[in-house]
């Protein structure tokens, strides 16, 4: 309530959102004024609105402060260098990103902002190609309409990591009066801002059509419908697709820059809905393969036609398919660099890991978060220990080549794309390739289930459950016995009574029980939405064993929430 008052009295709170402040009744005031919008995962993200605990100018202009203050504190070349700013489709997002430029310039460093909407993966690109000393996106990635949100990236074009970002944080926390901070430049100010576009988008286009391991493959017999939901992929895709002699044929109605996603029930390619339109247009013209991309451009979801009918992938099937093909071809070919390594997350498929070690590639895990992807790629592009050749997550997110270093759904299209028409040649489809992985390294189920639970109470719910399973270890799940126990928060590794530390991760909210079947099941607070999310990888003998035990694992684990 101080806070609330604060706000409501303070004469420089935006016109629009003091409006919106007097039509708050007392649930909606606690939600938005009970705490201060946090950084998780992928940075900064929340509903649009009035209040700390909102994404609006002002959180955004503490947030643009105290990352200036971190810029500046590192010396006169950190700002020299400046930061590059992108932005996509959402509400708010050009002027969020207007105002980052602004309040960075008024500060004293370089700002490079793109002219009009850009996906993440080329704003990472972007931090390099002008040797930034980071980076701003403007987005809520795959986040219904209601969201916007503010990620900070690294010089490398990573985003930040907890030892840095926690020293962003420190100077966003010092700011004590957000609502006195204003995004105003003198003319000499304005002029460290430089607005880019074209000439980066040919800079990145160029590395992302260096990818391609047979750019001589047929073409002609696969249509792909395209869908980039409203954001900030449809460009790009189409221009790459254009350039590589694909035929792409994109769903019209979902191309336009909506901010409110009118022509899609869900941007979000994890969820069924988001593929129903690109359905209607996949059996409308006979195509053999859809591909659909989140608004910022970094996540990108598969459904394949096989014997007559389409299969949506899930985000560990593609990205199997991906590493089986990638792999396979630069075995065949020779160019398989030497001490290759994979990353993929500790709540992604073992699937991956198993693909991989066959070819002789060394697999590591990281935390959830493509950051720490991007922080093991830095380090081994240093110390050479280790050559990259893929990274992923479940959560359809991929890297082909490390130029940028976060998801590039650019760049999994144009490889997908590739593979797809490469065993199409051979008489296959993708859902042929995934069933001969299976066949060779077990069957695997991977599902996820996530429980909304929205402000303070659910916040405090969240953090319940996952206290009560620390309190009440598991010791067997739905009649399988729990051979291993992984606290990401305490850092213990505990298997068939011995404990060890948990070693190469940083601490985090996430527990994960290894089961005496060869299955796993993992539980984490979301980091971008409020939800307690639950990651199930079943391994079975068959698609029937497999779909029996998942049902048996979801309903004991039913349990754990209520």
């Amino acid at each position: 309530m101080n806070q609330y008052e604060i706000w409501k009295n303070h004469p420089n709170l935006d016109a629009k959102l003091r409006a919106e402040l007097d039509t708050l009744n007392e649930k909606q005031i606690e939600d938005a004024f009970y705490t201060n919008i946090e950084f998780g995962t992928a940075g900064m993200r929340g509903l649009l609105g009035v209040g700390c605990n909102r994404i609006n100018v002002h959180t955004i202009r503490k947030a643009n402060q105290g990352f200036a203050n971190y810029i500046n504190a590192n010396g006169e070349e950190a700002a020299k260098r400046g930061i590059a700013i992108g932005y996509d489709n959402r509400h708010m997002s050009y002027e969020f990103a207007m105002d980052s430029a602004k309040m960075l310039a008024k500060n004293g460093i370089r700002v490079y902002v793109f002219e009009s909407l850009r996906p993440t993966p080329e704003l990472s690109f972007a931090v390099r190609h002008f040797n930034c000393f980071g980076g701003i996106m403007i987005t809520a990635s795959h986040n219904p309409k209601e969201y916007n949100g503010y990620k900070l990236y690294d010089e490398k074009g990573c985003q930040l990591v907890p030892a840095l970002a926690s020293q962003v944080i420190a100077e966003v926390n010092a700011i004590e009066d957000p609502l006195a901070l204003v995004a105003e430049c003198t003319p000499e100010q304005e002029k460290l801002i430089t607005v880019v576009g074209k000439d980066v988008d040919e800079a990145y286009y160029a590395e992302v059509l260096k990818i391609q391991i047979h750019p001589e493959v047929e073409k002609g017999n696969m249509r792909i419908v395209f869908s980039p939901e409203h954001g900030t992929a449809n460009i790009p895709v189409q221009e790459v697709y254009k350039r590589t002699g694909y035929n792409c044929i994109p769903v019209v109605e979902q191309c336009t820059p909506d901010p409110d996603f009118s022509n899609t029930k869900t941007p979000n390619p994890e969820e069924l809905k988001a593929y129903e339109l690109a359905l209607e247009y996949a059996k409308k013209h006979e195509a053999e393969l859809i591909l659909v991309c989140d608004p910022d451009a970094d996540r990108m979801g598969v459904a394949v036609l096989h014997e007559g009918e389409y299969h949506v992938l899930t985000g560990n099937q593609s990205g199997a398919v991906l590493i089986e093909y990638i792999l396979s071809q630069y075995t065949e070919m020779g160019t398989m660099p030497e001490n290759p390594v994979m990353f993929n997350t500790v709540v992604t498929s073992d699937l991956g890991e198993k693909i991989a070690n066959k070819y002789g590639v060394v697999c590591e895990k990281t935390l959830t978060g493509f950051k720490f992807i991007g922080e093991k790629v830095a380090k081994y592009e240093v110390t050479r220990e280790k050559n990259y050749v893929f990274g992923y997550e479940e959560s359809y997110g991929s890297l082909i080549a490390p130029f940028v270093r976060d998801k590039d759904a650019p760049q999994a299209c144009l490889m997908l794309a590739e593979a797809a028409c490469w065993y199409q040649a051979k008489g296959k489809t993708l859902v042929d390739v995934l069933n001969e992985c299976y066949a060779e390294h077990g069957t695997y189920e991977e599902t996820q289930v996530a429980i909304s639970l929205a402000g303070k109470e659910g916040a405090e719910k969240i953090q319940s459950i996952l206290a009560n399973l620390r309190k009440d270890v598991p010791t067997e799940i739905a009649g399988v016995k729990v051979v291993r126990v992984q606290d990401f928060d305490v850092q213990t590794d505990v298997e068939n009574g011995v404990v060890k530390p948990l070693e190469g991760f940083v601490k985090s909210n996430v527990l994960k029980y290894y089961l005496e079947d060869g299955s796993w099941i993992a539980v984490r607070p979301s980091g971008t939405e409020p939800k307690c999310k639950f990651y199930f990888c079943v391994k079975g003998t068959d698609k029937a064993d497999v779909k029996e035990k998942t049902v048996r694992y979801h309903e004991a684990a039913k349990e754990w929430s209520k």
